[in-house]
């Protein structure tokens, strides 16, 4: 019997992708583990390969479709001794996958009277991606009263996040809602007699959006601050940098903050950690991340067990990481993970920010630029040093604010006292 080749699902939080280009034909023979095509998720653009072996009997879903939803039929493999005309003869959903509906337009049914199964029995049967029923649980929505317009009517997010189905009824007394926020044309319409360019959001902006908002709703943040002197660190990276310059290795001020933070995880095991809804995940290896900007949004790669690599290890492995970020060639084991992020805008003047956390991560650090400034020295003196700021964001669920203050204080101590990383 043909087999459908369905779209993959190739990240945890993929709901639709694009078919970005096929690279193979009809009638073309695959083998497992052969290159079928490649497909762009929120992430990446990501190659597809084969499972069965067989012949390109029909191409469904035709190059550059955008919004295919995961489990939808994109081609036929037929077996040996099969042909076109037996492609009718696949199992077929029972009904076939309309079109992506547009997330402010979602189709609701009017609340039918109960029969037969009881309520219980009835959601049972609903079939709702797990982002979809967080969101309509948050919106006291019934999914039992929302249409779906997945695969075999499955209900995805796009059904729920403006729906005005009823919510369920849990007590006779109305209760009061707070008023919505302005759709997009109420928005549009504040702007009608000015000029401006609409830009539609991309698969990457969608989720950094959704993922922010949902972490500054929902993360209890507390914020830490320091001050860290540069000047024993800077002289030091310009001696290594002067050793390594035969070797083509040329450290960062970057670098040496990434294995400093990896190092205080050690020092303070109880901050390499994340929260996991009901109970809290503590790391042992220092698996840092570090956010890089891309054109559209950001990734944020994973550098693992970075306590462990050497400072021209960490290097190495960052600019890699970071040159094929800017490519969208990442994996997806490359950019998910870690307990803990950095963000650095000091190359950009920035003095000092506040970062938000990307869950599940315990906390985040904000860097800030290194500048000449004023000190006290021991002896009272006054004196120039090169000053950088930085903020530690906190999970309050994760790490209190005593535990945050150690890991701070130990990322301090590495980076004023550089040498100790050498150790």
């Amino acid at each position: 019997m043909p087999i459908e080749i369905l779209m993959p699902a190739l990240s945890p939080t993929m709901e639709e992708g694009t078919l970005a280009k096929w690279l193979v034909k009809e009638g073309d023979s695959v083998a497992s583990g052969d290159l079928l095509a490649e497909i762009e998720t929120d992430k990446a653009t990501m190659e597809f390969e084969a499972v069965d072996e067989g012949v390109i009997g029909k191409i469904l879903i035709a190059d550059g479709s955008e919004n295919v939803a995961v489990n939808t039929p994109i081609a036929v493999l037929l077996e040996d001794g099969e042909s076109l005309d037996d492609i009718g003869k696949t199992s077929a959903p029972e009904t076939p996958a309309p079109a992506p509906v547009a997330a402010s337009t979602p189709k609701t049914v009017p609340p039918q009277p109960q029969k037969g199964p009881t309520p219980a029995a009835e959601q049972a049967r609903i079939f709702a991606t797990p982002l979809a029923r967080r969101i309509a649980a948050d919106k006291g929505l019934d999914l039992a009263q929302i249409q779906g317009s997945g695969p075999k009517g499955r209900i995805v997010k796009a059904d729920v996040e403006n729906a005005t189905a009823q919510p369920k009824q849990t007590a006779p007394a109305p209760t009061k809602t707070a008023p919505s926020s302005p759709d997009a044309d109420q928005i549009k319409a504040l702007y009608q007699d000015r000029e401006f360019e609409e830009i539609t959001l991309n698969g990457m902006r969608k989720i950094i959006a959704a993922r922010l908002s949902e972490a500054k709703q929902t993360i209890p943040h507390f914020y830490l601050r320091r001050e860290i002197e540069l000047d024993n660190l800077l002289k030091l990276r310009s001696e290594m940098n002067k050793g390594l310059e035969a070797r083509g290795i040329k450290l960062s001020l970057n670098d040496y903050i990434i294995k400093a933070c990896a190092m205080a995880l050690q020092d303070v095991p109880d901050c390499n950690a994340v929260w996991a809804g009901d109970r809290i995940l503590k790391l042992k290896p220092s698996d840092v991340a570090v956010a890089v900007a891309v054109e559209g949004g950001l990734f944020t790669p994973v550098l693992r067990d970075s306590d462990t690599k050497t400072l021209s290890a960490l290097s190495g492995e960052m600019k890699d990481l970071a040159a094929r970020a800017k490519t969208r060639k990442l994996a997806p084991h490359e950019y998910q993970g870690g307990s803990f992020a950095i963000s650095n805008l000091g190359m950009f003047g920035i003095q000092n920010f506040d970062a938000v956390i990307n869950p599940p991560h315990g906390s985040i650090l904000a860097v800030g630029a290194g500048e000449k400034k004023p000190v006290i020295g021991p002896d009272g003196d006054i004196t120039v040093a090169t000053i950088m700021s930085v903020t530690l964001s906190v999970d309050h669920r994760v790490i209190d604010g005593a535990l945050g203050a150690q890991f701070l204080a130990a990322i301090k101590t590495y980076l004023e006292d550089p040498l100790s990383m050498l150790a």
